[in-house]
């Protein structure tokens, strides 16, 4: 029988935490440690980290062992309690549901749309959630049906605080697997925050080692391709600041600089011509709209038409 979202946070009744105290790790074992070059102990560190989460989610889904009710509840939309309680923002449910599925396969479940309780919680604009989940070993890379990650919607929406979190405390190829990750519209990440302005996200997205040029997958766009549809000056600059090739060619052959063609703000256009090689300046297959003398000078004045193969 399908279980409904209006009945289900009243059967939430996680099972109290065992007390399972944590051995002491303060002793420390003289086994060489500091003799050891940076890289080799940080290599040595997260495959001991490795290793531990393996041996958690062993024992955390040990055979014979069944599991709890709560976990095995599903509504007819697929979701598990756990993204019930982050949608309703029950935050005692959420704390006691994700100490008590640390390492398991629990914190990845995805509901019909593919969201997992990660996703939610960037939805909904609890960062605070994001941080208990990725600390218990959610997976940040799973995509919905659309594509995205967690962190897509974060730079899709603007949101921040949730960023923040994801990138400060997912394991470092996690975070260049979702930055770099293309959703089923072809863009990245950097994508979605530069088509919707987000320079903060840009910049701490650039930061972190995203692929500044990365392109579309469907039209060949980079980010600064991008800032020029949108008219967005100060992108424009951040962009060129941070290292942008002005002279990269979508699938159609243009530069950022021939998308200005046509478009107001003169102040991008001005902004990309001395950094645009002279061979990448005209249209493809146009006649250029600017005089000799003019592509000497650069005087800017506005045109007012554009010349498709003479006419």
């Amino acid at each position: 029988m399908a279980l409904h979202r209006t009945s289900l946070l009243n059967q939430m009744d996680p099972e109290s935490k065992e007390g399972k105290g944590s051995q002491a790790t303060e002793d420390r074992l003289d086994s060489g440690l500091d003799s050891m070059k940076d890289e080799d102990y940080q290599a040595v560190a997260e495959e001991i980290h490795r290793l531990q989460l393996e041996c958690e989610q062993h024992r955390a889904s040990a055979p014979g062992e069944p599991l709890p009710e709560w976990r095995t509840q599903i509504t007819e939309d697929g979701d598990t309690l756990l993204h019930l309680a982050i949608i309703h923002e029950a935050k005692d449910y959420i704390r006691q549901m994700i100490d008590l599925s640390k390492n398991t396969n629990f914190l990845n479940r995805q509901n019909d749309l593919r969201q997992t309780p990660l996703h939610l919680a960037v939805i909904t604009n609890q960062p605070d959630v994001c941080h208990s989940l990725l600390l218990s070993g959610c997976d940040p890379t799973l995509v919905d049906r659309s594509g995205d990650t967690a962190l897509h919607i974060s730079c899709r929406h603007g949101n921040l605080h949730c960023f923040s979190v994801i990138t400060q405390n997912c394991r470092p190829e996690h975070l260049h697997t979702a930055m770099a990750a293309c959703n089923y519209n072809g863009q990245n990440c950097l994508h979605l925050a530069s088509v919707n302005g987000f320079l903060s996200l840009v910049e701490r997205m650039v930061d972190l080692g995203a692929d500044i040029n990365a392109t579309e997958q469907h039209n060949g766009r980079s980010a600064l391709h991008l800032a020029v549809d949108q008219q967005n000056h100060s992108l424009v600059k951040l962009l060129l600041t941070k290292g942008a090739d002005p002279n990269l060619l979508t699938s159609g052959g243009h530069t950022p600089f021939h998308l200005t063609y046509g478009l107001e703000n003169w102040d991008i256009r001005k902004e990309l011509y001395p950094v645009t090689h002279p061979d990448l300046r005209e249209l493809p297959d146009s006649e250029s709209d600017l005089s000799e003398e003019e592509e000497d000078e650069f005087d800017m004045v506005p045109y007012d038409d554009i010349q498709w193969n003479g006419h």
